[in-house]
């Protein structure tokens, strides 16, 4: 049976669902052997020959061919079985294919198949949805905001066909997401459970400024500069540390770009988030004072390389710029470098200064 109307509905529905034909035949299939079963007391045994190249899409429903027929549902006589296919001589026990018309199909039995069919329409929303999201894992993707909660702050996101929740946690304090903005997010996990896909994601993570460099800087994308480490306290401030696989190719410079247009495009990204670059270095001590910068190092100490501890010693006059604004700029040097610093000023003498060890962890 031709049915162009069936096919260009399906064809339709997946340009604009993303929902693929073959996914929605086969809920269909399930939907009529369902509605044979109501209608025919429940004989499921169907065929069915589908051509979406040439619009056919056939229904037959298998009958045994009965001396005596008790259940006309499942048997059908010899003569009746004839008259639907001339062209072959039935005997008892052969099996008849009868052409069958959907349209004919009990109330009930189709309320059933538009059950399936509906179901059928969420699943495969379901797993386009898990498809795309799995597909932008770990990656930075362009999103529009639909709406803002004003209680809670939670904005909702569109990322292509789909939607995931921003919590106020995952956004940059200093900016106000408003609906209609176009913004860029962390696809951080995927989530799949009775509820559906879920993504979480994120603007607050140091993953994200990660990717914004890669994108930023054809250098870090290439391989020739390496991310070796970041710490970040989203909002504020965020410490990179870099390094180059090619002598000719300062790490430093080429993150910062010329006359500082590449940092500047991921700073005005982060709502004006400050970035530290510093480069990595294999020995220890250097990379220790690197990440304390822009304080100077007179000296660093490694006082126990188990536990991972270190004592700086830094100038007088610069130890507030060593410590930073309520200890952020240590802070964020012992998540860069994942070790614990004692920082010292060179005299000894603390003053008002409080004598204070920074961990990764604070």
């Amino acid at each position: 049976m031709v049915n162009k109307d069936l096919f260009f509905a399906l064809k339709m529905f997946e340009k604009d669902k993303g929902i693929p034909m073959e996914h929605m035949l086969e809920h269909i299939k399930k939907a009529i052997i369902i509605a044979c079963k109501n209608s025919y007391g429940g004989n499921e045994n169907v065929v069915f020959n589908i051509n979406p190249d040439k619009n056919t899409f056939d229904v037959k429903l298998i009958k045994t061919v009965s001396e005596e027929v008790r259940n006309p549902n499942f048997e059908i006589s010899v003569e009746d079985a004839s008259k639907i296919d001339k062209k072959k001589n039935y005997s008892i026990n052969d099996e008849i294919q009868i052409p069958l018309d959907t349209k004919h199909l009990g109330r009930i039995a189709v309320s059933a198949a538009r059950n399936v069919i509906r179901q059928g329409i969420r699943d495969g929303e379901k797993d386009q949805t898990l498809i795309e999201f799995q597909s932008k894992l770990g990656e930075i993707v362009s999103a529009l905001v639909e709406k803002v909660d004003i209680r809670t702050g939670v904005a909702t996101i569109k990322i292509g066909k789909s939607e995931a929740m921003l919590p106020k946690s995952e956004q940059i304090g200093c900016n106000n997401l408003k609906e209609g903005d176009h913004v860029k997010v962390y696809i951080a996990d995927v989530k799949d459970n009775e509820k559906g896909p879920r993504a979480i994601i994120s603007r607050t993570r140091p993953e994200f400024v990660k990717r914004l460099f890669e994108q930023e800087v054809p250098e870090i994308y290439e391989g020739v500069v390496e991310i070796k480490s970041i710490s970040r306290e989203a909002g504020s401030r965020t410490k990179m540390a870099v390094s180059s696989n090619n002598s000719n190719v300062d790490p430093i410079g080429a993150c910062i770009g010329s006359k500082g247009m590449r940092v500047n495009s991921i700073v005005s990204e982060l709502g004006g988030e400050k970035i530290d670059i510093v480069e990595y270095s294999d020995n220890l001590k250097k990379f220790i004072s690197a990440a304390l910068s822009p304080a100077d190092v007179c000296n660093v100490d490694i006082k126990d390389i188990e536990s991972r501890s270190c004592e700086v010693t830094v100038p007088d006059h610069q130890l507030s710029l060593a410590i930073g604004n309520k200890g952020q700029n240590a802070r964020l040097a012992a998540r860069l470098t994942g070790w614990k610093i004692d920082i010292r000023p060179e005299s000894g003498f603390f003053g008002e200064d409080i004598d204070e060890e920074f961990t990764e962890e604070e």
